[in-house]
């Protein structure tokens, strides 16, 4: 009979708790406990077939504990356990984040800047980027204005809920799978949502939201079709996004949302996930 193991121990309960739910949700039989010591958060583990794999998950969850993943089994099991962060704002842990995802930080530092400028009355960069009829993108060749969109926004509302969106996805897509992936997934939705919403709508309009809605799409069937790389969503967290899409198309609310470029863009998000797995497929099988 195997004697239930000490696995790991924390000083603190959130961790022990979100590790041995994830433990669970992976087919591992393990515990949290208490004890009365130092660390006396422990995470037991209740069989000695399952050493070799809870070690190698507890070393990944101990380097980082905030990957999405963690969180995502404890939504998934009804469990509302989150680590809970000693400093809510570091400048070099900001800067940090920064460099690690450049493209993700160039995107919104642009619209930042855009917005702001159109703020205080320049706003040149507005008529530079806002998309134009394929006849005259034809006569100008000003084919950057079919990106162009996505840099634009139109309320303080409207550049929060994009940003923050894209800030929190954007860098994980930029992290695992590099800047060339992001980038392309960038150019790929926002190049096809803006086309799609000029052809229904025409040209009054802007957001990053298409693009946002690319991530969310991406990052959603990543988690369904290769839940091994630590990509995905919450459920409650898909169901509100598609549930606001939804929203959009019954046009009761006061603005009127670009509903065409969300709904390409969640297509095109699904679609490049594909993308990601197969192409590591294919090269597996070389």
């Amino acid at each position: 009979m195997f004697t239930p193991l000490k696995l790991v121990a924390f000083s603190e309960e959130q961790p022990a708790r979100l590790l041995a739910i994830y433990l669970i949700e992976q087919g591992i039989k393990a515990e949290y406990q208490y004890s009365a010591n130092e660390y006396s958060h422990v995470v037991m583990l209740l069989e000695s077939t399952d050493q070799n794999k809870a070690k190698q998950l507890a070393e990944e969850f101990v380097i980082n504990p905030n990957n999405v993943k963690y969180q995502t089994a404890a939504w998934q099991s009804g469990e509302t356990v989150k680590l809970m962060t000693k400093q809510y704002f570091s400048v070099g842990k900001t800067v940090a984040d920064l460099k690690q995802a450049p493209f993700t930080s160039s995107i919104l530092v642009i619209c930042l800047v855009i917005y702001l400028l159109a703020m205080v009355g320049v706003s040149s960069p507005y008529s530079w980027l806002k998309i134009q009829p394929f006849t005259s993108l034809l006569e100008t060749g000003q084919w950057w204005r079919v990106l162009g969109p996505a840099l634009l926004h139109f309320s303080v509302l409207h550049i929060a809920f994009n940003l923050l969106w894209w800030w929190t996805l954007g860098k994980q897509i930029e992290k695992t799978f590099g800047l060339s992936s992001l980038l392309a997934l960038f150019i790929f939705s926002a190049a096809a949502s803006n086309v799609a919403q000029l052809l229904v709508s025409g040209s009054n309009f802007g957001g990053l939201s298409g693009v946002v809605y690319a991530l969310v799409g991406c990052v959603w069937w990543l988690g369904w079709l290769k839940p091994s790389w630590g990509l995905s969503l919450p459920k409650p967290i898909i169901g509100f996004l598609l549930v606001w899409l939804i929203v959009g198309y019954l046009d009761f609310l006061p603005v009127h949302m670009a509903n065409t470029a969300h709904t390409v863009g969640l297509i095109c998000g699904c679609l490049f996930a594909w993308f990601l797995v197969t192409r590591a497929k294919n090269a597996s099988i070389k």
